[in-house]
């Protein structure tokens, strides 16, 4: 397999991931309840817009519109038999816009959970997991993908899963956990562990992290312990626009391109190769995280209090208390990878 991230990474040092998929699509037009796959034939335009205003805003990497391709999340929207047309199309739409952005841009292609829940918990098998994993790889692969970004994740066995999907369909592959439960994914995997959970599969992932989550100081805490866990690792870090809030029926996310800016300065001095944002990451956001990587020299590595200091407090050790980001808030991060 090759290797795009690596190669890029010699020549830049540190890569800028894109942002929100689904906040920016809502902004864009995407009504609540709609599957954003779907996009990709209604509306192919708009996706290829996403696209461009990250390529514009200064992203080395974009994921394609692709997080729920799987037939499990697309059979809510009865489109189960076209995982492989809309996951390619999705991978098309991606490649054209960075084919013509004249520099490298990767295309990832997004992976996302199916939803279920895998034996002895649901009913789910890993073997059933690893085919409708393959059969969405399959159709990235097919549209111009050059990596399976497997994201958002919380069981260790269904990210193992995704991950022998892309070596079977030939893709390189990265994957990051969404450690939104007490510093935890949801099935209790700790940052630390991320880096063990592809042991023993014959292709090694290209950068393991985490996405996703709850805020930008709680995901910065989470970089360090995988960062301190292996040092020499290619760790990925794409957070949030600051901290979800409810207005009425909508989310809102309290993160400016100052503190964004700031964020990615605090993830490079703690050991992050890859930084994004996830959900609320605008494109005025992206650029200004462009800004600052290109002007930042690394510095000392953070302490959690520093990035307390600069970045506000964390969310996660509060979690238990704090009901105002809870159930409902994480379903509907999870459905969109807004």
């Amino acid at each position: 397999m090759t290797n795009p991230i690596d190669a890029l990474l010699a020549e830049k040092g540190v890569l800028l991931a894109d942002g929100a998929t689904g906040t920016n699509l809502f902004a864009m037009g995407l009504e609540a309840g709609e599957a954003p796959e779907l996009l990709n034939e209604t509306a192919p335009d708009t996706i290829t817009s996403l696209h461009q205003n990250f390529v514009d805003a200064g992203a080395d990497i974009i994921l394609t519109n692709s997080f729920g391709g799987t037939r499990h999340r697309l059979k809510l929207h009865h489109a189960q038999d076209r995982v492989h047309a809309l996951n390619k199309r999705a991978a098309e739409i991606a490649r054209a816009v960075a084919d013509k952005a004249g520099r490298k841009v990767i295309v990832a292609g997004s992976v996302g959970p199916t939803g279920e829940l895998l034996v002895p918990l649901g009913a789910m098998t890993y073997d059933e997991a690893v085919e409708a994993f393959a059969e969405q790889i399959e159709g990235l692969k097919a549209g111009g993908a050059e990596v399976a970004w497997i994201e958002t994740m919380s069981a260790p066995d269904e990210i193992r899963a995704a991950a022998e999907a892309a070596i079977r369909v030939g893709l390189p592959y990265t994957y990051t956990g969404s450690f939104d439960t007490a510093g935890r994914t949801m099935m209790g995997l700790l940052p630390k562990d991320i880096h063990g959970v592809a042991d023993g599969l014959s292709q090694a992932p290209l950068g393991v992290g985490a996405n996703c989550g709850v805020g930008a100081s709680d995901i910065l805490a989470s970089l360090l312990d995988m960062t301190e866990a292996k040092p020499e690792a290619t760790v990925i870090v794409k957070g949030n626009c600051g901290i979800p809030e409810f207005r009425g029926a909508e989310i809102h996310y309290s993160g400016t391109p100052e503190l964004m800016a700031d964020y990615v300065r605090l993830a490079v001095d703690a050991g992050a190769k890859i930084v994004g944002g996830c959900c609320g990451t605008s494109f005025a956001h992206l650029a200004a995280m462009r800004k600052a990587l290109d002007a930042h020299t690394r510095s000392d590595r953070p302490t959690v209090e520093k990035i307390v200091e600069r970045i506000g407090p964390m969310r996660n050790k509060q979690a238990t208390v704090n009901t105002a980001e809870t159930s409902e808030a994480r379903r509907e991060r999870r459905r969109s990878r807004a």
